[in-house]
């Protein structure tokens, strides 16, 4: 019988619900990168492309249509044009080569003469094909230094244990787990309503980094303790102990954290939306992957077990020096 608190044990199951959630993401991004203009998983806003980004907020209804003349009209034959919000508002974005900034100005004026511009919810943004490249490169060395820097430090706080450096392995796999959850289901927004992955994406994903591998090192930190405490007990049994020991600091401590951005995904600015959603999946994903990923890899690293189905004596724990 499935006994929910037998983590270590039944993690074949929870092994496959990870799989489950993250293979619909994982289609969503290949899709994306065959059907879209710039072959990427996500939809990049201007941070990352060169280009222009127009965000107009018109007094009065106006068309699609409208929008695409009075761009057209500056030889912009296709921008990607996006209503943004309820209907009612009369927000569009409206994405574009990249454009000089006097010109783009004139541009605005054009979107002036179709109707009427709330100033205050108007902006042009633009990027430079150098910016744009700088920022992707800073990215992508920003997800590999963390990345590296989590796998030491972890290596080094746990040196004292037997097989240290698996702890940091199972740790960077949780992460990884992580970041396919988050980047999935982004992918599938991407793909179904338009998204946009910008600069505050790239800080979702390193705060989701940073708040899982909190998570999965309080645990570590416990079987740690119960390692020397415990001599002569299966490393299975201590591994369990630990987790639930420290299961309701963890939910807890998650559940504060979903709440406040549940909070915020309702009732905050439109503009954070998105950024407060990726944060949202990120928490949820990187409170159950310390529980359920991290902690039981390093159990199936340990007795060559990945999925806890082979009858075997139970394994030892040794404490280490």
């Amino acid at each position: 019988m499935f006994d929910l608190f037998r983590i270590v044990e039944n993690r074949r199951y929870y092994f496959i619900l990870s799989l489950l959630v993250i293979l619909p993401g994982v289609l969503a991004m290949i899709y994306n990168v065959i059907t879209l203009p710039t072959h990427t998983p996500w939809r990049l806003s201007v941070d990352f492309l060169p280009g222009n980004r127009f965000e107009v907020k018109f007094t009065q209804p106006v068309s699609e249509d409208q929008i695409r003349s009075a761009f057209q009209s500056f030889g912009i034959a296709n921008p990607a044009i996006t209503r943004l919000g309820d209907p009612a508002e009369n927000v569009w974005q409206v994405r574009t080569v990249f454009i000089e900034g006097e010109r783009a100005q004139q541009i605005r004026n054009a979107l002036a003469q179709v109707a009427p511009l709330d100033d205050n919810s108007t902006q042009i943004q633009s990027v430079s094909p150098t910016v744009a490249s700088q920022v992707t490169q800073a990215a992508i060395v920003a997800v590999i230094v963390a990345t590296v820097a989590i796998l030491l430090f972890i290596w080094w706080s746990f040196r004292r244990a037997d097989h240290a450096f698996r702890y940091s392995v199972c740790a960077i796999a949780a992460l990884i787990h992580d970041i396919l959850i988050a980047a999935g289901i982004t992918a599938i927004f991407s793909a179904l309503f338009n998204w946009e992955i910008d600069a505050l994406f790239l800080t979702a994903m390193l705060t989701v980094l940073g708040f899982s591998i909190q998570d999965t090192i309080v645990v570590y930190d416990r079987i740690r303790e119960n390692l020397t405490r415990r001599r002569g007990e299966s490393f299975e049994a201590i591994v369990t102990r630990s987790l639930l020991e420290t299961l309701n600091r963890s939910l807890t401590t998650s559940l504060i954290n979903i709440i406040v951005l549940t909070a915020l995904l309702l009732f905050g600015g439109a503009s954070i939306k998105q950024f407060v959603a990726v944060l949202l999946i990120g928490m949820i994903s990187g409170t159950y992957s310390s529980i359920f990923v991290a902690v039981p890899l390093v159990v199936a690293w340990f007795e060559r077990d990945l999925w806890g189905t082979r009858q075997r004596a139970p394994q030892v724990a040794v404490a280490g020096k």
